[in-house]
């Protein structure tokens, strides 16, 4: 997988975590959402570039190498264009320092268009070294101004299921996944896409039906045990 990580600021922590939830929804699972996303860590005003409230927001796709610029880039220039540029105060930040392995990709040097010829650049020194400039495009809008950095980066990750959890009723289960996903949040560049940061219905690669290219994962469905022969659930075990 290749990660996106970038931070969101706005006026107060309200406006910060509406456009964070805002732009991660639909980001579950690079199956049919073409991504996965999340909130990586809230950000106190002192944690963040421009002393503001903000969230550190990270985007996972599965993509060839020479093909994920192209693609990392028309995923994110959608989602902050339509999520972060449209929220009342929100500014928007790479989160990645430029390196050997790491791939930039233009977002604000590709929303500054929006200005109609408007927008003004602004050169910063880099957070990393205080030496290299970053680049920021000031785009005029009806608010005011929606600052966004020019140049994103992005580096190679990993993501897929953690691990299942096994039980005799979904009220255990859901507490032992609830308790798991509390503690992982402590976690730093770690994100939980899923509802909550469980998913119920996990699946296996392939179907059946030649249209899927995945369908659920039948060795652990407990309604199956009875007629499935490679069921994978001990007597007593009633929830994944």
């Amino acid at each position: 997988m290749w990660a996106s990580r970038f931070i969101i600021t706005a006026i107060n922590e309200k406006w910060a975590l509406t456009t964070a939830t805002t732009i991660t929804g639909f980001a579950t699972s690079v199956i049919a959402c073409g991504c996965e996303g999340g909130t990586d860590k809230i950000l106190s005003p002192e944690e963040s570039p421009d002393r503001r409230p903000g969230a550190r927001i990270i985007f996972c796709i599965t993509s060839p190498k020479k093909d994920v610029a192209v693609n990392m880039e028309h995923l994110l220039i959608n989602r902050v264009g339509q999520c972060v540029l449209t929220s009342p105060t929100a500014a928007c930040y790479n989160a990645i320092n430029p390196a050997p392995e790491t791939i930039p990709v233009s977002v604000g040097g590709k929303l500054k268009f929006f200005g109609d010829g408007f927008q003004i650049s602004k050169r910063l020194p880099s957070i990393s070294n205080g030496k290299e400039a970053r680049r920021f495009w000031r785009i005029p809008i009806m608010e005011g101004e929606f600052l966004c950095e020019d140049t994103f980066h992005i580096q190679k990750a990993f993501g897929g299921g953690n691990f299942l959890v096994v039980g005799k009723n979904v009220e255990s289960v859901l507490e032992a996944c609830e308790r798991a996903i509390t503690e992982m949040k402590k976690v730093e560049n770690v994100i939980m896409p899923f509802p909550g940061g469980v998913v119920r219905s996990g699946s296996k690669v392939g179907s059946k039906y030649a249209a899927l290219k995945a369908s659920t994962n039948d060795a652990f469905c407990p309604t199956l045990k009875a007629q499935s022969k490679n069921s994978s659930l001990k007597e007593g075990e009633n929830c994944v």
